[in-house]
């Protein structure tokens, strides 16, 4: 199985990743098959270098079956490569008051509720 990801580069605080196609079992910053882009998140949002990539062979890679990461394939479908919808990310944000601290308090108001009805 192949993935298309990030593999780290650069010095302590300072990263700059290179985007390559490589075997899943294999360790983030070894072996691979081949350098398809680079992304320094360190430029501005809206610079072009920030994330360069070589739309052909991307687009080969996927129609052979390499899956992209999240954060490759929301590069992907931002640059519009063909194939990568199918691989966008699906969060989906918490409904409100989902969270446990706001169980915890109302938890908590039922108890004093209870104590106050006790008394």
């Amino acid at each position: 199985m192949l993935k298309i990801r990030l593999s780290r580069g650069g010095r302590k605080n300072l990263p700059f990743y290179r985007i390559l196609v490589t075997n899943h079992t294999s360790p983030r910053d070894s072996k691979f098959l081949e350098k398809v882009g680079t992304y320094n998140p360190l430029l501005a949002d809206d610079k072009e270098s920030r994330v360069t990539i070589n739309k052909e062979r991307i687009e080969h890679w996927l129609s052979v079956g390499a899956k992209p990461t999240e954060k490759v394939a929301k590069f992907l479908i931002s640059l519009g490569v063909k194939g990568a919808e199918k691989y966008k990310p699906d969060f989906k944000p918490k409904a409100k008051g989902t969270s446990l601290k706001k169980k915890a308090l109302e938890k908590l108001a039922k108890a004093n509720e209870a104590a106050t009805a006790a008394a």
